[in-house]
């Protein structure tokens, strides 16, 4: 029995296992769709981006425009000529969704001071990233001709954004952020998952009309964290059920297998004139798979390289791939190296190598040029 893929109410989704690479779930996850305020989070990686080279810092006061004051829908009821610092500009864009914040710290970072051109910004940094579905029309995922962006690439996003930045992702769990007293019920986190328990601790919900109800989520449980972006939900109930569901069905239908220490002679590869015929091939670090619980089915593995290899070779040369296939999930490939020095073999080896191929081609057996 194998694990059947997630049967998701979303239109489009993306579910990725971030230990170790492993795509879950894919569902639309190439076609460029409005992504609602999920694009903020384009917007706080180019803030962290700006702060780590010290174009920003966390204690700098950022004036609000009128410009950034004209937006509805998700604020930090900023004020016109209000000075905010960008710490509470984050914050109030990861927990209450600030339109307004994004369009402050979007001004501050532009190349010509307006919005456009801090979106333009983003679309290029975005392609630098390999998020190639991507094209930004503002800063905060407001409705807008060619403001697209695919799950994957927001699932890419949320990736950079834990591995470049861990030192501020802790914000993306905070439930509450109290900026205006006066607007005391202007405090939550929209992110359902939060609260339930479940190892959820980010990352940003959006919904507009056009987009539906979405979540770029993810989840930690003991070692593994899964990464996922659901969109196109009817209601932000169904955005909860569903993103509930599929945490839960991440972490219950696959689990982590190391197959092999590291250091550990898993094949051998033909030597051409060194001083042993063979030389060991091992994986550099622990070979970490995801497999299906409920799978019965033998893992298909095989170790391709070319050979025979040319001495003399160092020990830690990348020589072959471990090519894994689970079923179900893709393909994994997984760099051997050598396990060990072996030095050129001199004249000897050279005419014992000769003899050898000289013996094959009276018998009729070709010297293997290409062995897998």
């Amino acid at each position: 029995m194998s694990v059947a893929a997630f049967d998701t109410r979303a239109t489009s989704a993306y579910v990725i296992d971030h230990t170790t690479g492993t795509v879950l779930l894919n569902k639309n996850a190439d076609e460029p769709l409005p992504p609602a305020s999920m694009s903020k989070l384009m917007t706080l990686y180019m803030a962290f981006e700006a702060i780590e080279r010290g174009q920003l810092s966390m204690t700098d006061e950022l004036v609000v425009s009128a410009h950034a004051n004209s937006f509805g829908g998700s604020t930090m009821f900023l004020r016109t000529g209000e000075r905010v610092t960008v710490e509470n500009l984050i914050r109030g864009i990861i927990v209450l969704s600030g339109n307004d914040a994004c369009v402050v710290i979007a001004e501050a970072l532009s190349p010509d001071g307006t919005e456009g051109g801090f979106a333009r910004l983003m679309t290029r940094r975005a392609q630098e990233m390999g998020m190639t579905n991507s094209t930004f029309a503002n800063s905060s995922g407001w409705p807008a001709a060619g403001h697209l962006m695919s799950m994957r690439d927001l699932g890419l996003l949320a990736q950079n954004l834990l591995t470049d930045f861990p030192e501020y992702y802790p914000m993306f769990a905070e439930t509450e952020f109290l900026f205006d007293p006066e607007e005391a019920s202007n405090r939550f986190n929209r992110n359902p998952l939060l609260k339930l328990g479940i190892g959820a601790d980010g990352l940003k919900t959006g919904h507009t009309r056009e987009a539906g109800y979405g979540l770029t989520g993810s989840a930690k449980q003991g070692d593994r964290r899964i990464i996922f972006v659901l969109s196109g939900m009817d209601s932000g109930a169904v955005r909860a059920q569903e993103s509930e569901a599929i945490v839960n069905w991440s972490f219950r239908q696959f689990a982590q297998r190391t197959l092999a220490p590291a250091g550990q002679r898993l094949a051998v590869a033909d030597v051409w004139e060194g001083a042993e015929p063979q030389v060991g091939l091992v994986p550099a670090e622990d070979v970490n798979v995801l497999l299906p619980v409920l799978s019965a089915a033998a893992l298909s593995a095989e170790v391709v390289y070319t050979g025979p290899i040319q001495a003399p070779i160092a020990a830690g040369t990348p020589l072959a791939e471990l090519v894994l296939q689970p079923e179900g999930l893709p393909e994994v490939r997984i760099e051997l190296v050598a396990e060990t020095d072996v030095d050129h073999g001199g004249f000897l080896a050279k005419v014992s190598t000769a003899a050898l191929s000289l013996f094959n081609i009276v018998r009729g057996t070709p010297v293997a040029e290409d062995e897998a």
